[in-house]
């Protein structure tokens, strides 16, 4: 019986856990930190990112039902909530009713600490695999053939092993891993992300305000100067994030508490469920520097057979795009199909590897370019560059994103990409759906509207050093 180190016991690591287990390995996971608080919510040194906006798409949704039903009926049990994303397509749209793929088109609103105890919780009751904490793989043993043999521990065991897994998130520790055994990998792909976030949980004294979330599985938007997005999550709590620009000193009043209200209360769609008596915070504000996006070459091509990285150590895009967790589950689930066949499969992880996360680095990093130019124009005070179009599709997503709100079609093909059921080069190579785009006529603008950069500063700014005095 194949015999699996995985380095890390975060969502990618546990998943790759229980879908290797599936397959019939022996397994056993190594994290650093300790096991996760079984009250959610609480802060993790480990992890910083735990305690920040996650939502899960409709793939990572579909990955739950298909391939971990006990796992999504717990999380269900623990009160995460099915989104129906087709709640939120515009009722005067054309072909607004019923369609074939409809039911594809519901997310899970969860916090990422509730997804992570309920996984770890399923994990630890297999048998033929342990979780040991305080405790990470250092180095790797290698044969002469490159290939793994057993992993060197941070508490100084030796374990055989057949496979390594790294689940390390942004970490990424296979590279230092690689230089540690002196063998050389290529430069990683990167380009900005231009954030900086900040979340802090909410929970809803009441009902939901009436009306779904204006983007499904979501509320607000990426507006011409910051980012103010809501998710719904489970037990009725749920989560703002707002985002800026690294270092953008006129708004570090969003650090403070006072700060941060002031701009979700004037961001379009959130005001309804920060009003009195609708909801009450539960969490400090929550910043964060968001890394770069990161395509790792060792995850598309390893020089060593049997390592694999998995989830965040494999692909890191833009947490904005809410992909992560479910890009996550996707990958543990169909790296572990290849495995079942043979351990000797690196080259075919690669291609797996690059299957699945080339095309949402590629929109990741060519939507945070335009992003980061008309963030920048607005807060220079100069006109802002018109973002490029996809290549040879003659629309861009503004357009696309216009078009949605009258038409169905369209509505749907901008779905599926944005819930990672279809990829960028599928949905824009469709020249029904570019022909539906073209020929739709601007919808009618929102009577609510962001704040300026002039205004979100102002009130950011008087909030936070009024409530400092």
């Amino acid at each position: 019986m194949p015999t699996v180190v995985i380095a890390g016991a975060g969502i990618a690591g546990l998943a790759g856990a229980l879908a290797l287990h599936g397959t019939g390995h022996r397994v056993l996971i190594l994290e650093r930190g300790d096991a996760p608080p079984e009250a959610p919510g609480q802060e993790r040194p480990t992890v910083p990112q735990a305690v920040h906006s996650h939502t899960l798409t409709s793939l990572g949704l579909r990955v739950l039902r298909e391939r971990a039903p006990r796992v999504l009926d717990a999380l269900l049990d623990a009160g995460a909530q099915l989104l129906d994303l087709t709640a939120a397509l515009p009722a005067a749209a054309t072909d607004s009713g019923p369609e074939p793929g409809d039911q594809e088109l519901v997310a899970l609103g969860c916090r990422r600490s509730v997804l992570e105890l309920v996984l770890y919780r399923a994990v630890r009751a297999l048998p033929r695999v342990s979780i040991r904490h305080r405790s990470t793989v250092e180095r790797l043993e290698l044969d002469d053939h490159r290939r793994v043999r057993a992993v060197f521990t941070s508490t100084g065991e030796r374990l055989a092993a057949d496979l390594v897994v790294d689940a390390t998130g942004r970490r990424a520790a296979h590279r230092a891993w690689l230089i540690e055994a002196r063998i050389p990998a290529p430069d990683d792909r990167t380009a900005p992300s231009g954030l900086t976030g900040y979340t802090r949980f909410y929970r809803l004294l009441g009902e939901a305000p009436a009306g779904p979330p204006n983007r499904g599985n979501a509320a607000g938007g990426i507006w011409d100067h910051y980012a103010a997005v809501l998710h719904p999550a489970d037990a009725g709590t749920f989560s703002v994030a707002l985002a800026t620009l690294p270092g953008d000193h006129e708004l570090a009043g969003l650090r403070t508490e006072a700060g941060f209200t002031a701009a979700a209360l004037a961001s379009p769609e959130l005001d309804r469920w920060l009003a009195p008596g609708v909801s009450a915070p539960i969490s400090p504000v929550h910043a964060i520097t968001v890394p770069p996006n990161s395509l790792r070459s060792v995850a598309l091509s390893s020089p060593v057979d049997g390592l694999h990285p998995v989830g965040d150590a494999a692909c890191l895009t833009n947490p904005l795009f809410g992909r992560g967790m479910s890009l996550a589950l996707a990958h543990a689930f169909r790296l572990a199909d290849l495995l079942a066949v043979s351990t000797d499969a690196t080259l075919a992880a690669g291609r797996l590897t690059e299957e699945l996360y080339l095309p949402w680095y590629e929109q990741s990093a060519a939507a945070d370019q335009a992003r980061i130019a008309r963030w920048r124009a607005v807060r220079d005070g100069v006109v802002p560059p018109v973002p490029p179009a996809p290549s040879g599709t003659g629309v861009g997503l503004a357009e696309i994103a216009a078009a949605a709100a009258t038409d169905g079609v369209v509505w749907r093909g901008l779905t599926r990409m944005l819930m990672t059921l279809a990829t960028p080069a599928e949905v824009l190579g469709d020249e029904k759906f570019l022909a539906r785009v073209r020929q739709v006529a601007p919808a009618v603008p929102s009577a609510q509207r962001a704040p300026t950069r002039a205004e979100l500063v102002r009130l950011v700014g008087a909030a936070a050093t009024g409530a400092g005095r």
